[in-house]
């Protein structure tokens, strides 16, 4: 925004401190020639009330003039000196605005409204780096994940074109398989903007039965594979959009059957706790380490080896859970199991009572 010239806020604190002192002092000298008029002291003055003032009003100049200089310097250095913290948050401000978010201000000292500002905008700076950061992982894996169903079309039809005898059934069986995992990533990615971007009606819903449809959903593919899917749970009221939150839940249930053992069991719990609901899913498996855990929201990111060869995903599974959760702003929690496995703990705000269900 363009803007017309103006006063720095040093000169203006210093003008106000100087105007401060100098209303004080006249106030002071008015008074107290106030208080010897009213008792009568000039007539006690030898030479009388006029040279009482040729004595005195050059001594109030001089103390006025002393109360300027002294106001206007002071004022400047102590100004400088109470804004010099508003200094280093502009620079900074200036260098973030660059592009530069590794630059932080560490403002020392005691906490004030200046170093409580100079903290926040250090807060602010690690966030958008980490998101910043993130947000260049996942257009740098996505941009590969894109390549790869690309390339491989473009492998088997350079194939196809040098070899006239080759098997025209199988190719397009390949073809479809590749472009089913192109349409499937492209889907994947879109609704993963989509709730990044919150642009959804809130409804209410009820969580529990959002987990009965997706459980349904799935329920041949993990008999086909021998896996036990237990339910159990409370009636959990909340607000947001139906698709993604049954979307959301297909994903965790999904993860739980591909990323599990032959004949292994999945868990899937509803609750409702004090201002929220909480939905639960969890799963036997290999044993996971901590800090994998910690990685696996992120985008193309996978814990174990999928047990179904036949069910490959795109990687996008946990990344668009975390995305749906915290834009219905809620949290979401990853826990290694100590017999293997994983928990994933989806909490959100419970519906206030007069939405109802």
């Amino acid at each position: 925004m363009a803007r017309a010239p103006g006063l720095s806020a040093r000169l203006k604190l210093t003008l106000s401190y100087t105007g401060f002192l100098m209303l004080a002092g006249s106030l002071t000298v008015a008074a107290a020639w106030a208080f010897l008029g009213r008792h009568n002291v000039f007539i006690h003055v030898p030479g009388g009330r006029a040279d009482l003032l040729r004595s005195v009003v050059p001594w109030t100049a001089a103390v006025l003039a002393f109360l300027l200089a002294f106001g206007l310097l002071g004022g400047w250095l102590l100004a400088g000196r109470m804004l010099a913290p508003l200094t280093r948050i502009t620079d900074a401000t200036r260098l973030a605005a660059t592009g530069s978010l590794a630059h932080r201000i560490h403002l020392e000292g005691r906490k004030d409204e200046f170093r409580e500002l100079a903290d926040a905008f250090d807060a602010m700076l690690a966030r958008l780096q980490a998101h910043v950061a993130e947000q260049q992982r996942f257009a740098a894996n996505a941009s590969h994940e894109l390549r790869t169903p690309l390339t491989i079309t473009q492998t088997l039809l350079d194939v196809a074109r040098h070899d006239p005898n080759s098997n025209t059934s199988e190719l397009v069986e390949r073809l479809h398989a590749v472009n089913t995992r192109a349409i499937d990533l492209t889907e994947a990615l879109l609704l993963l903007s989509r709730a990044n971007q919150r642009s959804f009606a809130r409804v209410p819903v009820d969580l529990s039965l959002i987990a009965e449809e997706a459980t349904e959903t799935l329920l041949p593919l993990a008999e086909k594979h021998g896996i036990t899917i237990e339910t159990a749970g409370d009636v959990t009221p909340t607000l947001g959009s139906h698709a993604l939150l049954l979307q959301m839940t297909t994903n965790l249930v999904d993860n739980a059957i591909v990323h599990n053992f032959n004949g292994g069991t999945v868990w899937v719990r509803t609750s409702f706790g004090a201002g929220s609901v909480m939905l639960a899913v969890e799963n036997t498996g290999e044993t996971l380490t901590p800090r994998l855990v910690s990685t696996l929201t992120e985008p193309f990111q996978r814990g174990t080896e999928r047990i179904l060869t036949d069910h490959a995903g795109v990687g996008l599974g946990l990344a668009i859970v975390k995305s749906i959760t915290k834009a219905h702003d809620g949290t979401l929690t990853l826990t290694p199991r100590a017999a293997g496995g994983l928990c994933v703990t989806v909490q959100l705000p419970a519906a206030p009572r007069r939405a109802g269900i």
